[in-house]
């Protein structure tokens, strides 16, 4: 067939697409005003996961010519577009600009909403224990380097809820408006120090690394100062006006950190999910093999723990435990019960569908 009559085609099934689009966000509306009239939250990861799951099908019955991946990302912006006509939401994330957890947040809501950068992780969970941000995004652990402790020792004392959770794969680059061989200085977030410590060593063992809170400040000190660089997402170094010298110079292929989405409300069951809760011991002898018995009693898959110090006590601590399953789940439900006679202290940080961005 020749081109205009192929062009002619897409111009007609474009039309098509644009009049259902329309069609679709004055449904979303609808759905919209019911939700603000009986007090329900505008954003449902649960029934976001099940369309995904649903256009995953659909996608592979109708032959499958555009990849999963694709048709998500499609999606994600038809339904952070819904979002936005529904409310003026607003996601707060650690920032500033150009961060991964900027990159993480807009991987989960998409263009169309509104983002706010925060100083550091307190200001993230105060925003939305404020309702000025109706979401908030943080990193919790990375795959090489494990847990992001401060995230863990901030739920000890919030009333925020985890609602969602986002896996985002890690290239970090190595960005400069020098060349390669006169940079003296080079500034990250420690945590990306650790992901790239052979590449480090092999390629800048003289040079001095700089800790700085974030990687999108590093990238902004790199902008104006001599002889240095910065290491993190390439959209950092866009931002600043820095060059990419290197791209993926993280020690492990497969490099990938695990973000939080934080809420007023948990989520409601999908039937694959996670459950993320605290709990503390008792301060006596096989307090802890007690504590931990009824994920064994009862079967349950426990996937993380993490340990941090409590700083009420001396010597006490907090354990910090991921389980497959919904605290709605019968079976959660019955571990929840027995652990709770075991330990003086325990609180569910929230169910959320077991399943990246």
């Amino acid at each position: 067939m020749p081109l205009g009559p192929i062009r002619k085609k897409i111009d007609t099934i474009d039309a098509e697409l644009i009049r259902l689009l329309n069609e679709r966000a004055d449904h979303v509306h609808e759905v919209g005003v019911i939700k603000k009239r009986d007090g329900l939250q505008i954003y449902a990861p649960d029934r976001e996961q099940k369309l995904l799951n649903a256009l995953t099908e659909k996608n592979q019955a109708y032959g499958g010519r555009l990849p999963d991946e694709a048709v998500h990302a499609i999606y994600r912006e038809i339904m952070s577009a819904a979002l936005a006509l529904e409310e003026d939401l607003q996601i707060a994330y650690l920032g500033p600009e150009g961060t991964w957890t900027h990159q993480a947040a807009i991987t989960k809501f998409g263009h169309s909403v509104k983002y706010t950068a925060q100083p550091n992780f307190e200001a993230v969970f105060d925003q939305v224990a404020r309702r000025k941000a109706n979401y908030g995004v943080v990193p919790i652990e990375n795959s090489t380097e494990g847990a992001v402790n401060h995230t863990l020792d901030l739920f000890a004392e919030s009333p925020l809820k985890i609602c969602a959770q986002i896996l985002l794969r890690i290239e970090n680059a190595l960005m400069s408006k020098e060349k390669i061989e006169d940079i003296d200085v080079i500034y990250s977030h420690p945590q990306v120090f650790g992901q790239c410590r052979k590449w480090l060593h092999e390629h800048f063992p003289k040079a001095d690394l700089v800790e700085v809170s974030s990687t999108g400040k590093a990238a902004e000190i790199a902008a104006r100062t001599p002889r240095s660089a910065a290491m993190g997402g390439a959209l950092s170094g866009e931002i600043n006006g820095l060059t990419v010298l290197e791209n993926s110079v993280q020690d492990s292929a497969t490099n990938t950190t695990r973000f939080l989405v934080l809420s007023e409300e948990t989520c409601p069951p999908t039937g694959d999910d996670r459950t993320s809760l605290m709990f503390s011991v008792r301060n006596q002898p096989g307090s802890l093999i007690a504590a931990l018995s009824p994920f064994s009693d009862f079967a349950l898959n426990m996937s993380k723990i993490e340990s941090r110090p409590s700083k009420q006590r001396d010597w006490e601590y907090f354990f910090f435990v991921d389980v497959i399953g919904h605290c709605e789940d019968d079976m959660v439900l019955a571990t929840l019960k027995e652990l709770d006679s075991h330990c003086s202290f325990v609180k569910i940080l929230g169910s959320y569908p077991n399943t990246g961005a």
